[in-house]
């Protein structure tokens, strides 16, 4: 059996990132390609628990070091039960968002050393790296605009607002500059969904063109 192919889509709130990865996984179910789709934090029953401590709770504030083992715990549920299962069976797995958001939010945008950042989230994942991740990059100020569009409660992250969002996105363009064979930066900006859809396609049926030969 071949072992399956791991894509996360990134980027900051509101680029867009549940939309793309789930017209990818529709997609990839039009041409008959098994796939499971899934997000971050959450994906298990336990991760979901603590995608609400994580996102909701607004009784307890957070030290930044137990947001960090916190995250790293839900992920380490999530590869366990969930990716690397569905990897083993040869699937195309597509998560919102993995350890580049930890990074991101946790490491560069909240202070803490990104390289400690890096060995908890490497210990929590047995050292899973995706193979293929989709940067949707896209300006703080839109993606602010954006949240602040959307119907229902901001979470702990979105409610720590703009320069914070700007932060991130930092970030984000540093891992994609660290690693430009595995994060396509791609620029949201002016594109339509389906004209970013199309674009993500065309890169991963350029990185694995053998997804498409049938078995």
């Amino acid at each position: 059996m071949k072992q399956g192919i791991f894509i996360t889509f990134e980027g900051v709130d509101g680029s867009g990132k549940s939309t793309q990865a789930h017209m990818l996984a529709a997609r990839l179910e039009v041409e008959a390609i098994p796939n499971l789709i899934t997000r971050e934090p959450g994906g298990t029953a336990l991760a979901e628990k603590i995608r609400q401590l994580l996102l909701f709770t607004e009784e307890v504030k957070l030290a930044p070091g137990t947001e960090v083992l916190l995250y790293a715990a839900s992920r380490a549920q999530h590869v366990s039960e969930v990716i690397r299962p569905a990897l083993n069976r040869g699937e195309v797995v597509i998560s919102e968002r993995f350890t580049d958001s930890s990074l991101a939010y946790q490491g560069f945008a909240s202070g803490n050393d990104p390289e400690l950042v890096r060995q908890v989230n490497s210990f929590a994942t047995g050292g899973l790296v995706p193979d293929l991740t989709f940067f949707l990059d896209l300006s703080a100020e839109e993606g602010w605009r954006r949240v602040l569009e959307r119907s229902g409660a901001e979470d702990r992250m979105e409610a720590k607002g703009l320069s914070f969002q700007e932060k991130v996105r930092q970030g984000y363009l540093r891992l994609a500059a660290g690693e430009p064979e595995r994060i396509c930066l791609l620029n949201c900006s002016g594109r339509t969904k389906d004209e970013l859809h199309q674009c993500i396609w065309e890169l991963l049926m350029d990185r694995f063109p053998l997804l498409l030969v049938k078995n």
